[in-house]
């Protein structure tokens, strides 16, 4: 009778391993069975060459990206357009893992969870992307061959209208990188969603946004700069001496010392919550894509540090996305609509939609009130530093950045900011690595790309 028991507890023991089991594998199945389908080794889905074999991508307009015709991947007949919108679309060989070809790869195949990677036609699904191939054509045209990254979204829907990272090159004539990779530094990373970079003065708007909130009298406070301001016993530099000014001139004059006195009293705890709050230590969700996590890090810092990271130095680093998404979130009154690069998805034959996708929005990165403050003062910068001029006729906040990164090489060149316009709510980013001067660089860039998305949309 005791062995019977011992044997019926084993064979309970053992059911309840296969019931657990299997409940394990029906919830992968569920969650990443359409990442097992498009392994590049599924020969149901991909030819010899590694190219996946079904499935359109298009633009906004409808240009055909790229196809699949008689079991081999095609791209736009332009060569500038291919490279304006690599990142976006992706590489054949699934290098870019970003690319909607490899990252869509399921979507495309028009895998479910009944048929799998398996399609009766072969065509899978085609793919519409946010993207309008006409502004990465005219961000790729304004970088001039440096590297970085432009992305503008509207932050009411998240539609992402632009991104661009650069270098790239064109799929149909791809480089030997095993012989020089001269030129084509990090060329696979888009930069715009998968790269952090030191942010420089674009932090400051973060710093601002913490002492508006915590010190009740910062606009009734004068501040005076004489290129050297005392924090923690070391001092923190001015490229020039500014003046008396109020905080709304700090700003605009991006002076160093103002906010990294601001840092130092605000506190690593305090500015260390603001900087969460606004999301940019965070990776968002791009449609699945993760962006890279930004990292604001004060273990061990001293005074004086604490007060360079409110300039954005020190340790600090941002995501291109992240901190564009923050933008969108000073602009609509704290809360932004979460990026997104898949406008629609649809039978290759009818156009019927398969899937629909709805705006997602994203905590509250900054409160309301706060949030109009800076916004103001952001438009200020723009009257007062940037030069209004150059962006006629758009209601326009703006901060740029020239971030320091060591090493002897040039800073990196930043311009973010939105538009304040029912019809235009857009919030943009520029970033030119090592490319000096954030408003001459950057800035120019910005306007070139802005004023484009304005008369075409």
């Amino acid at each position: 009778m005791r062995n019977i028991e011992k044997r019926a507890f084993v064979c309970l023991l053992l059911a309840l391993f296969l019931t657990a089991g299997l409940g394990f594998f029906c919830y992968r199945y569920v969650t990443q069975g359409g990442d097992w389908a498009s392994y590049p080794f599924n020969r149901h889905m991909y030819n010899n060459q590694g190219q996946l074999i079904s499935g359109a991508i298009y633009d906004r307009d409808g240009d055909a990206l790229s196809e699949c015709t008689d079991g081999k991947r095609t791209y736009y007949p332009d060569a500038t357009v291919r490279k304006a919108t690599l990142h976006a679309v992706g590489d054949p060989q699934g290098n870019i893992g970003t690319g909607a070809l490899t990252a869509f790869a399921d979507t495309l195949s028009g895998y479910n969870l009944v048929t799998g990677g398996y399609s009766p036609t072969g065509a899978g699904r085609d793919l519409t992307l946010t993207i309008d191939a006409y502004l990465n054509v005219t961000a790729y045209n304004a970088m001039a061959g440096r590297q970085g990254a432009v992305g503008v979204y509207n932050y009411k829907t998240g539609d992402i209208l632009c991104m661009v990272s650069t270098p790239t090159y064109d799929p149909l004539n791809p480089p030997d990188l095993s012989e020089s990779s001269e030129g084509y530094d990090g060329v696979y990373l888009n930069r715009f969603l998968s790269s952090a970079q030191v942010p420089g003065s674009i932090f400051k708007t973060v710093t601002l946004a913490a002492a508006l909130e915590k010190m009740p009298d910062l606009e009734n406070r004068t501040f005076t700069c004489t290129g050297e301001t005392e924090v923690g016993g070391d001092v923190i530099t001015c490229p020039k001496p500014h003046g008396e000014m109020d905080i709304k001139s700090a700003l605009a004059k991006s002076c160093n010392g103002v906010f990294g006195q601001l840092a130092a009293e605000l506190g690593a705890s305090t500015m260390t919550e603001y900087v969460k709050k606004a999301g940019l230590t965070d990776r968002l969700s791009v449609d699945g894509i993760l962006t890279a996590a930004g990292s604001y890090d004060l273990s061990g810092a001293t005074q004086n540090q604490l007060g360079w990271s409110g300039i954005g130095q020190y340790k600090d680093t941002v995501n291109p996305c992240t901190m564009m998404t923050y933008m969108g979130a000073i602009a609509n009154g704290g809360t932004a609509a979460v990026p997104r690069l898949i406008r629609s998805v649809e039978t290759p034959m009818g156009g019927i939609p398969t899937a629909w996708k709805r705006t997602q929005e994203t905590t509250t990165l900054i409160e309301p009130a706060t949030a109009a403050k800076v916004a103001e003062m952001m438009k200020n910068d723009v009257v007062q530093t940037y030069g209004s001029d150059r962006f006629r006729g758009m209601d326009i906040g703006a901060k740029s950045g020239t971030a320091e990164v060591g090493g002897g090489k040039r800073p990196n060149a930043w311009f973010t900011g939105f538009l304040d316009d029912p019809d235009h709510p857009y919030a943009f980013i520029v970033l030119v690595e090592n490319g000096g001067g954030g408003a001459s660089v950057a800035g120019e860039i910005a306007a070139t790309v802005l004023r484009a998305c304005v008369d075409k949309f």
